[in-house]
């Protein structure tokens, strides 16, 4: 028997149900709400409502938008032949910070058999029918250099080989900063094949 009322374990729940929030942590932050006179609950609640019914995926790159088409996908400033792969939204911000001026295609994860994540849980059908229809002249799939992005690599390559005259994968190895010695022999041998002139 909880000593909690209802409707604070269910607010428990439904925290620890996001990714890295533990029990904890769902407690904390449902007390907060409780307290708080600067956390609104119905202002998260308005904005969660919100996020489910307003947003959508673009229907060219799969990003998150209002509209069917995003304002990457809209623009004649960007390159429509070149395609840069990401496993989620929050990468097209990350590398937007750059300066690319391609254009992007959000898989919504990668593939993982043992989290259920097949082909057909990932928007790769879309990227097909993309690649398909012509004009794109390389895919860069900037995939996360672990087992499962790199699983998630290679299908794509076998799935567009035949439609994508250039595919490259983001060069991997050392980031700025970071001491050699203390590198693993996995990020010393992709440092060693990613090298280039200087």
């Amino acid at each position: 028997m909880s000593l909690l009322p209802p409707q604070i374990q269910k607010t428990i729940e439904e925290f620890t149900k996001l990714p890295g929030i533990g029990p904890k942590s769902a407690e904390r932050l449902t007390f907060h709400l409780l307290r708080s006179s600067k956390a609104s609950p119905e202002g998260l609640g308005k904005a969660l409502i919100e996020l489910k019914s307003d947003i959508r995926y673009c229907n060219v790159c799969q990003m998150v938008t209002l509209l069917e088409r995003c304002s990457i996908c809209e623009s004649a400033a960007r390159d429509q032949g070149t395609i840069l792969v990401v496993e989620n939204p929050l990468e097209v911000i990350a590398f937007e910070k750059t300066g690319f001026k391609g254009v992007y295609h959000v898989l919504h994860g990668v593939l993982s058999p043992i989290d259920g994540m097949g082909p057909e849980q990932l928007k790769l059908k879309e990227l097909v029918i993309r690649a398909k229809k012509g004009g794109v002249t390389e895919v860069i799939i900037a995939t996360n250099p672990d087992v499962e992005g790199e699983a998630t690599a290679n299908y794509l390559r076998m799935q567009l080989k035949e439609y994508v005259p250039s595919i490259t994968r983001l060069a991997h190895g050392l980031p700025m900063g970071a001491d050699i010695e203390f590198a693993d022999q996995v990020t010393l041998r992709e440092a060693l094949s990613g090298r280039r002139s200087l």
